[in-house]
Parts: C-alpha cells; structure tokens; sequence
C-alpha cells in the first residue's frame, strides 16, 4: 500500500534542482562542525587524564599498542562483483585458494614450527630422569597427530591449485576455453603455491635437523614394545595396542622419515575418473614454466640487493617449484636449473625458520640427480668451496658491516624524528607522504639486511660447527640492537606512523587508480569487443571497486587477480606498468608496515645461539660507556616468548619459560651484576682506605671504568618484571654493609662513611643499618654479663670513681671496659625489663658467695684468732689510744700464711680477700646498671616539653571522640612516658633492696660467728694494700700479668658486709686507718732522721737503701689513703650515718605519718567545702 502511494513522488523527485546539493552541504558543515568539537572535548579529557600522553611511547611500559592493520569483514564474494560471470569465478576460486595457503602458512609459522623447535628444550640433561623422554614423546603425539592433519590438508590444497590452474590452461584446441589465457599469466598464484612448498620444505628440515626428537621417538617405541609384552603391567587394553602402532607408522611414514615435501609432489596430480589432465597439458607445462621464469626473473635482479624485500623466501618457493614441474612433467631446462645453482654463488644459504639453515645446491641435487649428472663435478664443488669462503669474508667484514649499518640506522632514525616531528603543510601534502612513505620503506629495508646477515652468518657458523671469533659475537650483537633500535623507533613514533600510514596507503591507492583509470578509458575508447577485451574491462573495473576501500590483504590480492587478467592486450604501455607495479608492492608493504617490521626485527632465533649473551655481557661491562644498549638485547631475548608459548612436549609451556627465564637471570648475575656489586664495593672500600696505600689506582696507569653509568639505565623489562640495576646492587651494598657491621660493630663508622661515598659518587640511595647505636669500643652486652656474672665479677675490676669495668687480663693488645653509655645502649637494645632480671640474677650470684663466707668465718683457725683478736683489743684500747695495732694486723696475716698455700701462692686471707672483691664487683654492677637506666631514660624522655606537666593522651582523645585503637594507642603512650618519668626521676634503689633482703639473716643469733667479721679487716686491708702494690708495680714491667691500678671492688664488698652485719660503729672504734697513718708517718720521720745523719758520712749504699725504704712507706701510705678514701665513699651507698636501729627508727615515723595524712583527709575536705561554695 505504503508503496502505492509512494510511486508518484518518486517521479518527481527525479527532478533536479539541487536543493539536494545544498542539503548535503549544510549537512557536511554540520557534521565537520560537530567532529571538531568532539576532537577538542577529546583532548580536553587526555590533558585531564595524563599529562605525560606524547607522541612517544615507551617499548617497555606501555600496556597497549596500535594494530594498523586494515580489516573489514567483507567476504570474497562480496568483493568479486563484476557483470562477468566467469571471470568473477576464475577470480573468487583463485582468490579463495591463496587466502587458504596464507592461512596454513601462518598455522605452520606459528604452530607447528614452534612446536618442533622447542621439542626437548627446558630440560638439561642432569635434571632429566630415565623414563622423562618417553612421558615427553607421549605428550608429543598428539601435536604429531594435528601436523599429519595439517600436510595432508596441504597436499590437498597444492592439488587444488594444480588442477585450477590445469583446467584454465587447457591445450586441447577442441575444448571450450573457460576464459581466454593467451597473455594472462597468473603469477601470484605461483608464488601462492611456492609459499606452501616452502612450508612443506620447512617442516622437512626441522624434523631432519632434529636429532632429540628422533632419539625420543626410537625410545617411545622401544617402550611400546614393552608395553606389548606386559600390557596389563600399564593398565592398556591390548586390542588398543595395534591401531595405536599402525597409527604410529603412519606418523613417522609421512613426517619422520624426510618425506613431507616429496610425497606432496609425487601425488597423482591427473584425475583418474577423466577429470583434468595436467601431465600431458603442454600449455599449461609452458604457462608453469614461464611463470616460474618470471618470477625468478624479478627475484634474481633484487637478491643480495640492499633493496631486498622477501626475494629470498621466494627463491625457495620457485626451487620448489622447479622441483614440482619436473616431478608433473619430466621435463628440465638444463640452462635455467643452471642459473638457479648460480644464485648459490650470491647467497650460499637461506635461513628457514629460526636456526634452520637451508643449502638450495642440495636440495637441488638431491630432489633433481638426473639434471644434478649433466653439470661437471667441479661447478658443484665451487658452490661448496663459496660457502667457506662467504663466511670466512663475512667473519672479516663484519666489524665493517656494522660500522657502516650504525651510521645508517642513526642518521635514518634522525630522518624519522625530524620528518614525524615536522608540521605536514597542505599545499606540499602528496610530496611529504611520499617521503615519509620512502623514509618507513627504508627502515624496514634496513632491517631486512641486518636481519639477513644475523640469521644466515650466526646460523652458518652453527651449521658449519666453526667456532666464531669474540670480535665476531660482539659484531654480531651490535647488529641485534640496531635491529631492536629500529622497531623501537617504529614504536616510539607510533601515534604519528599509524597517522601517516593510512594517508600513505590512500595516496598509493590513488595513484594505482589514476593510472588503471587512464587503461581503462583506453579499452573503452576502443569499439572492437571482443570476450578477452570484456575480460579486461571487466578486470580492471574489478580491480578499481576493489581498491575503492580499506587496504586489505584480501583487496590487495584481489587487484593483483584482476591485474592479471587487465594486462593482457597491451593495455598498460611499458612505462605505465612499471610505476603501477612499484605502487602496488609499495601498497603491500605499507599496508602490513608495523607486522613486516614486527616479524623482520622478531629475535626469536637468538633462543638458539644464547650462548652468545654472556660474551655480550663480558663486553657491556667492559665498555659502560653505552650500557643503555642492554634494553635493545633484552628487547631481543623476549621475542622467543611466544614462540615458546606452542610448546607440547612439557606439562606447560610455562616450564619452558621459567627455565629460560632463569638461565638468562644467572648468566645475566654471573656475567655482569654479581660482577659490578663487587666491582663497586671494592672501590668503596679501597676509597675509604686510601691511607692504607692498597694498590696502585692511578687511573692514568690502570685505566678507569665508569661504572655509575649502569645506575642511569631504566629498568629492564624481562618477562613480566623489571630489572633495576641500580636497584640490586645498592641491595646488594646494603645486605653487605649490615651483616658486617653487625658481625663487627666497631666497623660501623667505616660503613657508614662508604654508604655516604656510595650516594655521592654512584647516587645510589642507600638504606640506614639502624642497628642500635653502639659506640666504638662497643662491650659486652647486659645479657652476656647476667649469664655469666660469676665470670664477670672475677674478671673484671671496678672503679669507683669513673664507674667503669676494666678487664683483668685478655690475650688481645687491648682491655675491653665496660661503662655507662654501654650498658645504656644495651638497656636501649633489650629493654628496661632486663635491669630487674639483671639485679635478681646477682641476688642469686650473691646468695652463693655469702655462703662461702660464712664459712670461711666458720672456720676455727679463723674464729680462734679473731675472738683472740676482739679480747685483745677490748684488753688495750685504752693503753693503745682506741687504735687496733699495725703490728697484730701483721701477725694475723702471717699467721693466716703458716695455715697453707695454693699452688698460685695465695693464702686463705687472699682468697678470702677476693671473695670480698668479687661481692663488691657485684654491687658495683648494680650500681652501674641503675646508672645506665638513668641514662636511657632521660635520652628517651629528652623529646618531653615539659615533665612537670605531661599532658595525658587519653583524656585529650576521649574528648574528641576518636576510635577504640586510638584510645587504646594513647593508653599505651601515658603508661610508658609515666614510665619513663619515674625512672629518669629516681630510678630503683636496688642497692637498698640488696640490704634489706640480707640483713636481717646476717644479724641473726644463729650467725654469731659473721659478728667477728670488723676485726678482720685490718689483715684484709693490709693483705689488699700489699697486693694492690704489686699489681701496680707490674704496670712497669714487660710481662703485664697479673698487672692492674684499679680494684674498688673490695672497699664495694667491705662497705656492703659491714652494713649488712650492721658493724661500722664496731669498725670505726679500731680507728684501724688512724693507727696505720700513723705508724707510716713515724717511720717516714725515722727514715728522714737516719738520712740526714747518713748524708754527712756519705755512705752511697745505705743512703740508696733509705731512699727506696722511704719510697716503699710512700707508696704504702698512699695506697693505705687511697683505700680509705674509696671505702669512705662506698659506704656513702649503704647510708653508713646510721645504724640498724635508727634506720628502723626512721621507718615507723615515717609509716605513722602517712597514716595521719590518710586519716585527716576527710576533715580537709568538709573544711574546704563552704570555700568552694
């Protein structure tokens, strides 16, 4: 109805007018318009996004890349439309054909290669266990199974295209000819077809260069003999067994034995049931081998050139072309078989596929022994010889090759940033796209031939089993990073190539179409119409619509089709068709830029010949100066990552991986890393020593590396993680410089000095040890003492004085001290909860040694004589002035002596004597420890305002509210600053606890015999003041043993006895040092007198013996004095002013006051009451 109703208007708008013209104008406008402003609010939102986003990207970081390749989703048959019928189906079966073999051809690149090629890697022979090929073979078989599946399918696709391209050529002048062929030579169909041989070809050499896979495939079938014998042993049905064998005959019939590409050509190409003839074709013998010609023709002029694009794969696909025309039809063309060998002479070998190296003279021979026979012997041995004699010049050449290649690829890539750079002028448009177009085509040109010389000399080499030179390897390298330098500036410029890239193409199609438009208006112009002048209208029509759209692979071959069949008839003058043919392969090239780029630059071959990375590595570290370059090899060594990714043989590909992964991490440790951490700390080190005068480091004489140029490199990406140079060794420094200092702490000022040299000569960012501050002469540690404090008190000797501990002797020119800035540090270390573990160790060390004393004044030698001592003074003290006598001191100690001796000489007074010091030692460590907690705390405190008035934390965070962790924080925060505050305040008297816990047993009825202890210590103090003499004396002597000037341990101990027996009043009624002064003085007196009367008779002998007696009673006195002075002060510690009894005293007052400040405290607040009112 709708339609009715519409037909009369349909008329009428055939009208024209132009308000339609106008329309779409305004419409145009519009749509420009609205694209401009979407551009900017584009652009606004990347500048608020990113403000890094440049046109350069970066290989390593960026996550996205651009695929510039043209894609639409047209089929065929959608594009092949002409008003010829059977052109359009020449053309789409064709078509179909090559885009088939591309396909395949792009399976076995990627698939089937891959996976033949990895077969067997990622397991080094010492890691393989017996049985692990067999498991590896199994694995394998199925991938054998989908190769035999993918040769049969290509067997089939070349006898399609034989018999297509048969059943066009047809020389039987009876039958009707589909279309006419005279002049129409489908070559793109040849080249089609030789890429398919050439992967049959492939296959061929990389099963036969093979050998694991051939042994693993042996044993496989040793085991399934064994299977045989036993199958119920492997739990496999028997009847299984023999379809699995004959299925494995079958295997190693069409794909181990060498036969992929020969059993292809051996087809039965004519058809049996009268189908197509090709054998006895002769016209389409002729139109095989004229193809073949032809495309020989264009390869040969191009090989070996720098202008070389592909040449090189396309002579393999025409040798197995030849090869295939002689197997159809048995007949040689001795003269071009001939030029085929010659290309031998230009290029000596052509690599497959990674490392697969392939000998066209071979290959020749062998497929060809009949035309092999007519040519001499000696033609064929100079191919040989050529071989040699190419990689022995291109062993020389190569250092050349590179330098020469260096310039080339920098002064391209400065061509490349200055025309991409440039702002593209509109009227000189078409000029600057041709030069940008000439400037992409020569860098991949350049890529082409650095990729040839590395894959055809390294692989020769490998082939040939020659060593190669290091001058070589590094030669070789070089050429890998101008590879990888080129598709990275490809990358880097990414945003600009993939702009100018589609304007190339559209200007290439525009010229192909100008120049096929101006063919076409010629067929036109000429009225004789004959079918095969339809043809070629129709061809070149097909082949302008075709090239109306997106740059397809699909289109492009299209054309080429069609151009084909439009040639023909002289329609294109020769020099038409030579600039429409440079257009095309331009187009072609452009149109797939950044994937022929991408497969030229692919490294994928380095897999194989990484035997070369640690020589690199050698040389990287040697030559710092252009250190960068490792990104470009690293760059290289990740192309074999997806290759690896095909890989059947193993559970997961992804232990392939890690195993590369890890072999290039170690050689990369090994040859460079490991090699520059110690480089650097050796530097540091002798810079911190240069006053030890170490080596010559003269770098006039010794040269001079400039390491920290390896600290500026980026990251290195490799698999999925980055390698930071600079990151790992200043690792490396900071793991040194800290197990060292901690395993020699005084060592820490010179590792500091050499992080500090790290950061200012290589700017690395080195971390603090934060190990706790220890000073030079560092200690022992508290922990170390408290679990030894036996040995530590008997060691070691106190001074009073300077609190301080200096060992009694040590094998070591030096004795450690220990004071109190170290046991803070320690304190620091552990915590203050070590001090009351320290104090109650020495309770338990001290509980010991009283025992030991008691019992020495247990003893009845030693109670008699001073029981006898006590009566004897109390008989003459007051004849005697209340001074105990020097002389019975004395007697006492001689006495003591005539009880016995040890074997060091010591009597039982001594002994006894060093008890007393031990004690005192003991106290002095108490004493030292409170000192030392003082000493942490007022440093920690240090950073309080105010310790009057310590804002509590708590209260402030419950007022604002704050979460439940916060106020549990701030709890933890007051108790420790109250903590703190208490102890820099006071600290704990430990030595009044020491007291207070032994006293009172001390003054027990039942320890009587310690009451006698006050008249003991005169002989003691003789005994200490005679010893400490001697130890003095020894100071001056060679052999220091036994030497020492301090020992206040024993005025410590004899201090604490006598406060815990409550005995100073007892002590002080000897007046014991008075009576000592004295009798010193007086004999000094004497001495002085008998000098006096001696210096008159001027006898030198006894004048000398008076002065060394007087000398002795100095230094006795002295000593005696100093004695005194210590004991004095000791007692200080232990309250000496007062007794047991007033100290009680003093106690219940002080109890009784506080308990009536508690009960006034009511009264004082209903007082107070009515004020606050």
């Amino acid at each position: 109805m709708a339609v009715e109703t519409l037909s009369p208007d349909w008329e009428f708008d055939r009208v024209d007018d132009g308000s339609q013209k106008i329309h779409a104008e305004v419409q145009l406008k519009n749509y420009g318009k609205f694209l401009e402003e979407y551009t900017s609010q584009l652009r606004r939102i990347e500048d608020a996004l990113d403000d890094s986003i440049g046109d350069v990207w970066d290989f390593n970081l960026d996550p996205i890349a651009l695929k510039l390749l043209p894609y639409e989703q047209s089929s065929l048959l959608e594009l092949i439309k002409t008003e010829n019928k059977v052109l359009n189906k020449v053309i789409t079966v064709y078509a179909a054909l090559c885009c088939e073999i591309k396909k395949l051809k792009y399976e076995a690149e990627t698939k089937f290669y891959n996976g033949l090629l990895f077969y067997g890697e990622g397991a080094t022979d010492s890691s393989m266990v017996e049985g692990d090929c067999q498991i590896q073979m199994g694995r394998f078989i199925s991938f054998l199974q989908e190769l035999s599946c993918f040769v049969t399918r290509c067997y089939e696709v070349v006898m399609n295209v034989v018999h297509q391209l048969a059943a066009l050529y047809i020389s039987n002048k009876i039958a009707p000819k589909i279309i006419e062929t005279t002049g129409v030579h489908f070559q793109t169909m040849y080249e089609h077809l030789g890429e398919l041989l050439t992967v049959l070809l492939t296959l061929d050499e990389i099963i036969d260069n093979h050998i694991t896979l051939k042994d693993h495939w042996t044993m496989y079938k040793r085991l399934l003999k064994s299977v045989h014998h036993n199958p119920s042993k492997f739990g496999i049905q028997e009847e299984k067994l023999k379809p699995f064998e004959k299925f494995l005959l079958k295997l190693e019939g069409q794909l181990l034995d060498g036969m992929i590409f020969q059993s292809c050509i051996e087809q039965q190409f004519d058809s049996l049931n009268g189908g197509v003839t090709v054998s006895k074709n002769s016209t389409f013998a002729e139109e095989f081998a004229h193809s073949i010609r032809s495309i020989f023709a264009n390869v040969e002029a191009k090989l070996g050139e720098p202008s070389e694009i592909d040449q090189r794969d396309k002579y393999v696909g025409i040798c197995g072309l030849f090869v295939l025309h002689f197997q159809i039809f048995r007949t040689i063309d001795k003269k071009f078989y001939k030029s085929l060998l010659d290309i031998c002479k230009k290029v000596p070998a052509i690599t497959l596929t990674a490392n697969i190296i392939w000998f066209p003279d071979n290959f020749l021979i062998q497929k060809i022994p009949a035309a092999a026979k007519l040519l001499d012997r000696k033609s064929l041995q100079a191919i040989k010889m050529h071989r040699d004699t190419f990689l022995q010049q291109k062993a020389q050449s190569l250092t050349k090759d590179v330098q020469s290649y260096y310039v080339f690829v920098s002064s391209w890539m400065m061509k490349m940033e200055s025309i991409l750079s440039k702002e593209q002028r509109m009227d000189k448009f078409a000029e600057d796209l041709t030069n940008r177009c000439n400037i992409f085509i020569q860098g991949f040109l350049y890529a082409y031939s650095i990729s040839t010389i590395i894959k055809t000399t390294m692989n020769l080499y490998m082939s040939m089993q020659k060593p190669m030179t290091k001058t070589s390897v590094k030669a070789l390298c070089r050429l890998v990073e101008l590879l990888k330098a080129v598709e990275h500036m490809f990358y880097r410029r990414s945003m600009v190539v993939a702009d100018s890239v589609s304007h190339i193409t559209q200007h290439l199609q525009h010229q192909a179409l100008n120049s096929i438009s101006v063919a076409k208006k010629r067929v036109i112009s000429d009225k004789k119409y004959s079918e095969q002048r339809l043809d070629v209208l129709s061809a070149l029509v097909l082949a302008e619509n075709t090239l109306n759209g997106p740059s397809t692979k699909q289109r492009r071959l299209i054309v080429s089709l069609a151009l084909s069949v439009g040639t023909q008839m002289k329609t294109f003058k020769d020099e038409e068709l030579f600039p429409l043919q440079v257009v095309m392969k331009k187009l072609d090239l452009i149109s797939e830029l950044r994937e022929r780029v991408q497969t030229q630059c692919n490294c994928c071959f380095l897999y194989w010949h990484r035997a070369v990375f640690p020589i690199y590595l050698d040389d990287v570290y040697e030559n710092a100066i252009d250190a960068a370059r490792l990104h470009y090899m690293f760059s290289a060594l990740r192309d074999c990552v997806p290759a690896m990714m095909h890989a059947r043989h193993l559970e997961s590909y992804e232990i392939l991986l890690d195993c590369y992964d890890k072999e290039i991490m170690e050689i990369l440790n090994e040859h460079l890393l490991d090699k520059l951490c110690k480089e650097i700390e050796k530097d540091l080190r002798l810079s911190v020593h240069t006053h030890l005068k170490l080596d010559d480091r003269n770098p006039f004489k010794v040269g001079m590396k400039d390491l920290a140029l390896f600290f500026s490199l980026n990251p290195i990406r490799f698999f999925n993680r980055f390698i930071d140079i600079r990151a790992y060794v200043t690792h490396y420094l900071d793991k040194t410089f800290y197990n060292l200092t901690t395993v020699a702490l005084h060592d820490w000022a010179t590792y500091s000095e050499m992080r500090n040299l790290a950061t200012q000569r290589y700017g690395l960012v080195m971390t603090e040890a934060h190990l706790p501050s220890q000073t030079l002469e560092q200690g022992l540690d508290v922990l170390e003492i408290m679990r030894n404090i036996h040995i530590f008190v008997s060691r070691y000797l106190y001074n009073l004085n300077n609190q301080i501990f200096i060992e009694r002797t040590s094998n070591n020119k030096h004795l450690n001290t220990i004071n109190i800035r170290h046991i803070a540090n320690s304190i620091r270390t552990h915590g203050t909860g070590i001090m009351n573990t320290t104090v109650n160790f020495t309770y338990q060390f001290l509980k010991k040694k009283f025992y030991i004393f008691s019992q020495f004044m247990y003893d009845e030698h030693i109670k008699s004589r001073l029981i006898k001592d006590i009566r004897f003074f109390r008989e003459i003290k007051d004849q005697n002035d209340h001074k105990y006598p020097f002389e019975r001191a004395e007697k006492f100690n001689r006495g003591i002596r005539k009880l016995g001796i040890t074997p060091e000489g010591q009597s039982y007074l001594d002994q006894f004597r060093q008890l007393i010091s031990q004690i005192g030692n003991a106290m002095g460590y108490v004493r030292m420890i409170r000192s030392g907690g003082l000493h942490c705390s007022s440093n920690a405190i240090r950073f309080v305002p105010d310790l009057e008035d310590i804002v509590n934390f708590e209260e402030l965070v419950k007022e604002e509210g704050l979460p439940e962790e916060t106020l549990k924080a701030a709890r933890h925060l007051d108790s420790v600053l109250s903590d703190h505050t208490r102890n820099s305040a006071e600290g704990t008297e430990y030595f009044k606890m020491l007291v207070d816990v032994f006293a009172p047993e001390f003054r027990r009825p039942k320890n009587i015999h310690l009451r006698n202890f006050y008249i003991i210590v005169p002989p003691l103090t003789l005994n200490f003041v005679e010893h400490s003499i001697s130890c003095k004396e020894k100071l001056n002597k060679k052999n220091k043993i036994g030497a020492a000037f301090t020992d206040d341990g024993f005025a410590m101990g004899v201090a604490y006895i006598l406060k815990l027996l409550d005995q100073y009043q007892e002590f002080d009624s000897l007046h014991w040092f008075q009576s000592v002064r004295e009798k010193y003085l007086k004999e000094i007196r004497a001495v002085a007198k008998q000098q006096n009367v001696q210096s008159t008779s001027q006898d030198e002998k006894l004048l000398q013996t008076m002065n060394l007696t007087q000398k002795r009673l100095d230094v006795s006195l002295q000593e005696f004095e100093l004695l005194y002075f210590s004991l004095s002060s000791a007692r200080i510690f232990f309250r000496a002013d007062k007794t047991a009894a007033e100290e009680n005293q003093e106690k219940k007052e002080k109890e009784e006051e506080t308990k009536t400040s508690n009960g006034d405290l009511p009264d004082s607040a209903v007082s107070a009451d009515p004020v606050v009112k």
